[in-house]
This record gives C-alpha cells, sequence and structure tokens, in this order.
C-alpha cells in the first residue's frame, strides 16, 4: 500500500495562534457531494490564504464526526471510530455535544486564521451551522490560563509523535489517518484563585514556576498527572495534544484536543480523572473546571481526504 500522507496540522508543535471550528452539516445526505468537494479542496485553499505570509505557516486539519463518516464513505468505516460516550457522576460531568466536522486551524497570525474560516464557512454556506467556534492562543510561555505549563508530558520529535498520533498497521486501510478527542473547558478563576499555591501544586502534579513533577513522597494519587499517566504492559499510553487557552475576561479556559491512534486511551484517562475508573479517586484538577462539550473525530489522511471529492 502506498504510504498515507498525515494532514499537516497534526504532527509539527503548533504555532502561536489556533481557530477551532465545530461544524454540523445539515441534511447530510441532500448536501453530501457539496460538502464533500468543499472539505477535499481545503488543502488548496489553505495554500492561497496562506499565500498572504509563508512564514506564518497556516495549516488546516478537517476531521470527521462518526455519523457524517458514515455519510461520506458508506460501508468503508475506521475500526476504531466512534461517538463520545458522555460520563455523568455527582458533580462530575464530561457532556457528549457532538459536530459533524472539525476544522481546526493553526499559524502564526490570528488574522489568517479568521481568513481561512470564513472562506471555509462561505464555500459551505447554509449546509453547515457552526456548534461552536474558539480561538486559542498562546498563554505566556506555553502555559494554561491556571499558570501552570501544559502539555509538558507530550511526546518530542516528529517520528514519535507520529507513532503516537497516526494510525499505523493496526488498521492500514486507513494508515496515515488520526482519531480526534476534543472537550472545552471552563475554568472557575475565583475559586482557583484561592486556593494557595501549594494546594495548586498538589492538585497539578507540578511545581508550579518550572513544571518539575512534584515528588512520589508528595505528589497526590489525585494530582492530574497522576491520573492521566497509566502504564500498560511496562509500557506508558501516549496522545498528542494540541491544546490552547481561550476566553474572554467573563469566560475563560482550555479548549483541549488530542490526536491518537485509539481513543481507548483518552477514554481510560478521561475516567480516571472524573473518578469513573473504579478506584475510588478523582482528579483534583477537574474541582477548578468543567468540560462543556466532548466529540470524537477522525482526520482522515492527506490522500483520503482528497478523495472525498471525487
Amino acid at each position: 500500500m502506498a504510504a498515507q500522507t498525515p494532514q499537516a496540522g497534526i504532527i509539527p508543535e503548533p504555532n502561536q495562534h489556533a481557530l477551532f471550528l465545530v461544524t454540523k452539516v445539515n441534511n447530510p445526505t441532500a448536501t453530501r457531494e457539496t460538502v464533500a468537494g468543499v472539505v477535499a479542496g481545503i488543502p488548496e485553499l489553505v495554500t492561497a490564504v496562506g499565500g498572504h505570509d509563508t512564514e506564518a505557516a497556516l495549516v488546516c486539519t478537517v476531521s470527521f464526526g462518526s455519523g457524517f463518516w458514515d455519510v461520506l464513505s458508506p460501508g468503508r468505516r475506521p475500526k476504531g471510530l466512534r461517538p463520545f460516550t458522555a460520563i455523568d457522576l455527582p458533580g462530575k460531568t464530561a457532556p457528549s455535544t457532538g459536530g459533524d466536522i472539525l476544522f481546526h486551524l493553526i499559524s502564526k497570525r490570528l488574522d489568517l486564521n479568521f481568513e481561512l474560516a470564513k472562506q471555509i464557512q462561505s464555500r459551505l454556506g447554509e449546509a453547515i451551522d457552526v456548534l461552536d467556534e474558539v480561538h486559542g492562543f498562546r498563554y505566556l510561555d506555553s502555559r494554561d490560563l491556571t499558570g501552570f505549563i501544559d502539555g509538558t508530558e507530550n511526546p518530542s520529535g516528529d517520528e514519535e509523535r507520529a507513532e503516537v498520533a497516526l494510525i499505523g498497521n493496526e488498521d492500514p486501510d486507513f494508515a496515515g489517518g488520526s482519531y480526534v478527542f476534543t472537550q472545552r473547558y471552563v475554568h472557575n478563576f475565583p475559586k482557583w484563585q484561592a486556593t494557595p499555591q501549594d494546594e495548586q501544586e498538589g492538585a497539578v502534579g507540578r511545581r508550579k514556576l518550572d513544571s518539575e513533577e512534584l515528588s512520589d513522597e508528595v505528589k497526590p494519587p489525585t494530582a492530574h498527572i497522576s491520573r492521566v499517566v497509566i502504564e500498560e504492559n511496562g509500557e506508558e499510553l501516549e496522545i498528542l495534544r494540541h491544546s490552547f487557552p481561550y476566553g474572554t475576561t467573563s469566560e475563560a479556559g482550555l479548549f483541549f484536543i488530542a490526536y491518537t491512534k485509539d481513543l481507548d486511551i483518552t477514554d481510560k484517562m478521561l475516567r480516571r480523572m472524573l473518578g469513573a475508573s473504579g478506584d475510588g479517586l478523582h482528579d483534583h484538577l477537574m474541582d477548578y473546571t468543567q468540560a462543556v462539550s466532548g466529540a470524537h473525530f477522525f482526520a482522515p489522511s492527506l490522500e483520503m481526504l482528497q478523495a472525498l471529492g471525487k
């Protein structure tokens, strides 16, 4: 089988600005051909818009929800693609809000992201409705708005990042593609800011200043990294995070997005975070933030994306 190229935004380290556009396709059966033609042409559109400033490195990854993928590609489905299942526990919830197409735009310039998103919406017209539009930004030295450095556990180097994110021989028909898990979180800043720094560090499992991991003697089993760092058969389960802070002075948080070759990994992490894994513990960072969206998508290889329009 010929090598399959991952979409351009998955493997590289992200730039300063991201735009996440979660959309619903109206009357999918009737609009299928129109939508397929537009999404297949996204790489060309990125080149055209990005030509205003090639150093801004504009990219866009296009991903599809489980239901709409079946409309686009009936009978040809990635083995691991499935809708996200909501988690609803007393005081801890992760809603499933879905979406048919996710456009993940990244560049060094907010205006180029905006221009590309505007042109995508114009081409799709009434075929889609926007469910969520989130403009993410790099905050200080790659910190979350809680003040802690985000993504410290991310794999480094293109080879390792590809190994974690991309489907391979386990599903060769979809090699070069990736599964995507998204959640938008709204932080409770008054509660967080009223919490002493040592308690914040205990909730995260790292020192705030330099992101140094707390020692095993000090780090609580309820710390964020205690819950999401999972080992199975002697190997750590990894995902490739592309999360960004977002918001206004009245509401802000984190748009969490991860690319993975196996959605079971993100499911296990989330269940441990929310206290649904059966050990009676939950991630204490979740006491300060709330997920308000959640969805699974599939990002096909570049070749498969472009073939949708044929």
